[in-house]
């Protein structure tokens, strides 16, 4: 049957917004104790709530009542917000950011439910990376200790918490950060008991990042949970990831000493491995795990090569990587347990899904999608990996999506219009794992060129640290190429290129509206547009992230004035669609209503559109629908096209 001819962007979809979000939930934190799988489960159609569930094989169980949510906000962002022991469940609750616990129940007890009890009593202390003890006398994790007088920066430090009693002992400060705590556990060969007897962990300072650099710390832990004997054992000038001890006392981490993330064993100078590829990600949030220990001689393992992500394991002793049959988009949370390998997946034309491969049998099973939407193969438009070059010669990469549907094409003679997506970070990544999101767009007609620009996560260290000090400009001068590159090929229509990107991808659009003419128009989620606001009123974590991005405040205020595009309101002449959380304190709606206020003076159609219960990032599923129609609707008004579904929201300075 011939496809009906209708313009680009007014495609009816079978993806609908609210769909999108309403029928999915996002996976993740996996956790395996005593062979049960239990996951982390975000629900944007309970305006984001988080729940443990636990798999018993054909039902899944909440642990967590719908009056409580799991989620650390340390770093803002949190992460690892929940362990798993003997007696019961210990989890963050987002609320108070005190420590619960859920009581594990004899089938006898309490018809089976799990009773909530509240483990500490702190008004100005939130917990992350929670590690339980073999003995299950006490917690490790992380404490960020906030203070009334708002000069005084929160205090990161690894502490002990008593399960009886919610006592509190600090173990190690004196460094800005903390994170991955891993406790070595052994049996004891006169008791046979399982006991503590060292701990590893991370820390770094301002204004180091993470993924910049991080030092390793070991010490020995005694039978009440302290320390003694604390050394740092790596100190590098590198970034190290996720140690982890194995069950015969080997520490094993992650370093990119070599230029990439690579696997390690300590004391060896070398990695398990010399590879071109990256075993490890930003840690943004706490908690991340790529590779899982399958026993003394076996690691399991996913690794990006070119931006792609495979699943392989590692024999240790030969020193060799096998890469499984399996394709991949994305690959997080790597577990094992007893010969299976646990993970979340994505591919090109799945969402996130839940799964466990048998290294026996070689069998790969599902155990949780993230949506029950299926969608037919024809109807998904797949990202093609494709690289360009910039002015200077360097390489770009990106995923370009083009307009499918298998209803509809567009006029004779017409180019689909382009968005361009900038992701956030700015040091994180985009796969071309689906997104209903992107399909949202290429599904009416849209193409969309999802970019990894310099700084982005994948592509070795050289490739991330591209971006110190250029931030706002090799980034946006990316999607400007990336655009240029599709438009000269006559693949999309030079006079209709759209950006769009959120928090930091945001910062991109609003720089490259600025100080650029090559978008007809943007939309900023919860974006930067003022980089002294940004030093100057953000959260811990950030307060120095622009040291290596810009440059140093206040002796480079100059630069920072330079890449506000707040300071260049004047240069800003095209439509601009802003969408701002009300309680985001990441980037305060300020940063939006300025520039909100210079587009209406200026007579140039804008639109604002706050949700006054959303926070930096969007988790309510009616919100994020909203939001995504709402955009459309403002493309629909700027290129003249009607839009279905039309999501009317108001737009200043249009008929």
């Amino acid at each position: 049957m011939a496809k009906i001819k209708k313009t680009f962007g007014s495609w009816p979809s079978p993806i609908i917004a609210k769909n999108i979000v309403s029928d999915q939930v996002w996976l993740d934190q996996i956790r395996v104790f005593d062979h049960q799988l239990y996951w982390l489960e975000t629900r944007p159609a309970e305006k984001g709530r988080a729940t443990v569930v636990m798999d018993q094989g054909k039902t899944h169980i909440d642990l967590i009542p719908a009056d409580f949510s799991a989620r650390s906000r340390v770093h803002e962002y949190g992460g690892a917000c929940y362990c798993v022991g003997e007696r019961g469940l210990y989890f963050v609750n987002d609320r108070d950011q005190q420590i619960y616990f859920c009581v594990r129940p004899s089938s006898a007890v309490n018809n089976g439910l799990w009773a909530v009890n509240k483990l500490t009593e702190f008004t100005d202390r939130r917990f992350a990376d929670l590690q339980l003890a073999s003995s299950g006398q006490y917690l490790i994790c992380i404490s960020e200790q906030h203070f009334s007088n708002k000069s005084n920066e929160p205090e990161n430090s690894l502490v002990q918490i008593d399960t009886q009693s919610g006592k509190l002992t600090t173990l190690h400060s004196g460094e800005d950060f903390y994170a991955s705590p891993a406790i070595d556990s052994t049996i004891d060969p006169a008791t046979k008991t399982l006991t503590n007897t060292r701990l590893a962990w991370l820390s770094w300072n301002h204004p180091d990042m993470p993924w910049e650099r991080t030092r390793l710390w070991t010490g020995e832990l005694d039978a009440q949970g302290f320390l003694s004997s604390i050394q740092c054992i790596r100190d590098k000038h590198d970034s190290v990831f996720q140690p982890r001890w194995s069950a015969d006392q080997q520490l094993y981490y992650v370093a990119d000493s070599s230029g990439w993330w690579n696997i390690y064993r300590y004391p060896d100078e070398k990695p398990l491995l010399s590879l071109n590829a990256e075993f490890a990600l930003p840690q943004w949030v706490f908690g991340q795990s790529t590779y899982a220990i399958i026993d003394k001689n076996t690691l399991a393992c996913s690794y990006k090569e070119n931006g792609l992500c495979k699943l392989a394991t590692i024999s240790i002793d030969s020193a060799t990587l096998n890469t499984l049959p399996l394709q991949y988009a994305d690959l997080v949370s790597i577990q094992a347990d007893h010969g299976k390998i646990v993970y979340i997946a994505s591919s090109a034309t799945d969402n996130d899904i839940l799964k466990q491969y048998d290294l026996t049998s070689h069998c790969e099973s599902n155990i949780k999608l993230s949506s029950e939407i299926s969608l037919a193969k024809e109807s998904l438009s797949v990202g093609e990996a494709i690289t360009f070059k910039t002015a200077d010669g360097s390489q770009v990469h990106a995923f370009y999506y083009a307009p499918i549907n298998p209803e509809y094409e567009g006029a004779d003679g017409e180019k689909p219009p382009l968005i361009v997506i900038s992701h956030g970070g700015p040091t994180t990544y985009s796969s071309n794992s689906l997104s209903l999101k992107i399909q949202f767009w290429t599904s009416r007609g849209f193409a969309v060129l999802d970019v990894n620009y310099r700084g982005s996560t994948g592509f070795g260290r050289d490739y991330r640290d591209a971006l110190r000090g250029q931030w706002g400009i090799a980034d946006v001068e990316d999607c400007i190429f990336g655009a240029k590159h599709l438009s000269e090929q006559q693949i999309v229509d030079k006079n209709r290129l759209l950006i769009r990107g959120g928090s930091a991808g945001g910062y991109t659009t609003l720089c490259a509206l600025t100080f650029h003419n090559t978008f007809k128009a943007g939309a900023s989620y919860y974006g930067i547009s003022d980089l002294k606001s940004l030093a100057l009123d953000t959260h811990k974590f950030e307060s120095r992230y622009l040291d290596r991005l810009i440059g140093k405040w206040p002796d480079d205020k100059d630069v920072y004035a330079q890449r506000s595009p707040v300071n260049y309101q004047q240069q800003l002449d095209c439509p601009v669609i802003f969408f701002q959380g009300l309680k985001d304190k990441v980037v305060p709606p300020n940063q939006a209503e300025c520039m909100v206020t210079a587009l209406i003076d200026k007579g140039f159609p804008v639109a604002y559109v706050t949700y006054e219960d959303e926070a930096h990032g969007f988790r309510q599923a009616e919100n994020i629908a909203h939001s995504l129609e709402a955009e459309l609707y403002f493309y629909g008004k700027v290129l003249g096209f009607k839009p279905e579904p039309e999501t009317p929201v108001p737009i200043n300075n249009i008929e």
